[in-house]
């Protein structure tokens, strides 16, 4: 189980999107209310000046999530099963960010949870497939197996096709913003965390995993803008786990990053709990997703409870904003074989209503919904 010291607020910590998609098109009718998405293009833009963002929170790799991956698999770890069943709300976004919170294994292993993490690398291919676009990586657990495992990581996403960004294997690579196309629009990201459980960066190497400071996170948005990024999302790892409340810290680290015109949104993670979204001006932050995928030793059930942001970018003046937000509940069923449920497209059960009624509440805490958040079904 991811833990930190159980602070009253925690640090925050910030992650500025900057990705371009190139997913295929998806077959049948959208999963949600927003347009079908026909798959990004660097060389076009979208059909109706539009493109779509969808953030989930922790992809946080249990040994009990690698042992249902290796049965799903026969004897080789094979995590698309598990993740499966939010594949089209993925891949049917213009642009899908995960947080990969574990650093990577070397193939064959050794593997390892809680308290220090190193996870098979055999996930990187089943975010990829899944439909994400990017990574975040700085997060508590970055930096457990020291430079070695964020080298293994970055390789891995890399050999997957994936952007990443939030840790880094040089200075030089730290220090270049990661800008993407998405449909024509650049999109820039920048990835912190609050802290490292502990663990002291690598002396020399203060590049090698991002630690979240607000004037270092504006000044990274701003160097992005510099560099050509249209739009800059945030991903802040941040708040005080199985929280579900947004900390003051939060709120007003929200505050001061959203009030710089250099960031437009921000996505949040790292309590395993869903945490409120708010609208500060006229920008979104969505404090915490929660778990995206975990499979905690002790279960509450609200770490089973989790949330994809969705949120669609239109054209204003020289500026692109969000027109219409949304989020999509999702569930991590437990009971063999263990699988992530998207809960708009899945049956009804006293599960699923629990966890709908569980999410509503908890997202819509500080108002949303008067601001037109919404989600699909309600």
């Amino acid at each position: 189980m991811s833990r930190t010291s159980h602070r009253a607020a925690a640090l925050a910590g910030a992650a500025v999107l900057l990705a371009a998609c190139s997913n295929p098109p998806q077959q049948g009718p959208a999963p949600t209310p927003f347009p079908e998405s026909p798959g990004a293009s660097s060389a076009a833009p979208a059909p109706d000046g539009s493109f779509t963002v969808v953030a989930t929170g922790d992809v946080l790799i249990h040994p009990a999530l690698s042992d249902q991956a290796e049965a799903d698999g026969h004897g080789k770890f094979d995590y698309r099963p598990l993740l499966a069943g939010i594949k089209p709300l993925i891949s049917g976004a213009d642009l899908g960010i995960c947080h990969l919170e574990t650093p990577l294994a070397p193939e064959g292993g050794p593997y390892s949870g809680y308290p220090s993490f190193s996870a098979p690398p055999e996930i990187a291919a089943a975010i990829k497939d899944t439909g994400y676009d990017t990574c975040s990586t700085a997060s508590n657990h970055t930096i457990d197996q020291g430079a070695d495992g964020v080298k293994r990581t970055l390789d891995a996403l890399d050999a997957n096709g994936l952007k990443h960004t939030g840790s880094a294997r040089s200075a030089a690579e730290a220090a270049k913003p990661l800008i993407v196309d998405v449909h024509g629009v650049k999109v820039a990201q920048i990835s912190y965390a609050f802290g490292f459980n502990g663990i002291k960066v690598p002396s020399g190497k203060p590049w090698l995993a991002n630690q979240i400071d607000v004037d270092d996170v504006l000044a990274a948005a701003r160097k992005a803008r510099e560099a050509g990024a249209q739009v800059v999302i945030a991903s802040l790892h941040w708040g005080v786990e199985y929280q579900h409340d947004a900390t003051a810290e939060q709120r007003s680290q929200a505050k001061k990053l959203l009030g710089s015109d250099d960031i437009d949104l921000i996505v949040g993670h790292h309590a395993h709990v869903v945490q409120p979204f708010e609208k500060v001006g006229d920008k979104w932050v969505a404090y915490g997703l929660g778990n995206s995928v975990a499979r905690h030793s002790d279960p509450r059930g609200d770490t089973e409870e989790g949330a994809a942001a969705r949120f669609r970018f239109v054209r204003d003046g020289d500026r692109w904003k969000v027109d219409k937000a949304e989020y999509v509940p999702t569930l991590i069923k437990l009971d063999a074989p263990i699988r992530l449920l998207d809960l708009s497209t899945s049956p009804a059960s006293t599960q699923v209503t629990k966890a709908l009624t569980d999410t509503d509440k908890n997202i819509l805490a500080l108002g949303a919904d008067k601001d037109g958040l919404t989600r699909p079904g309600k």
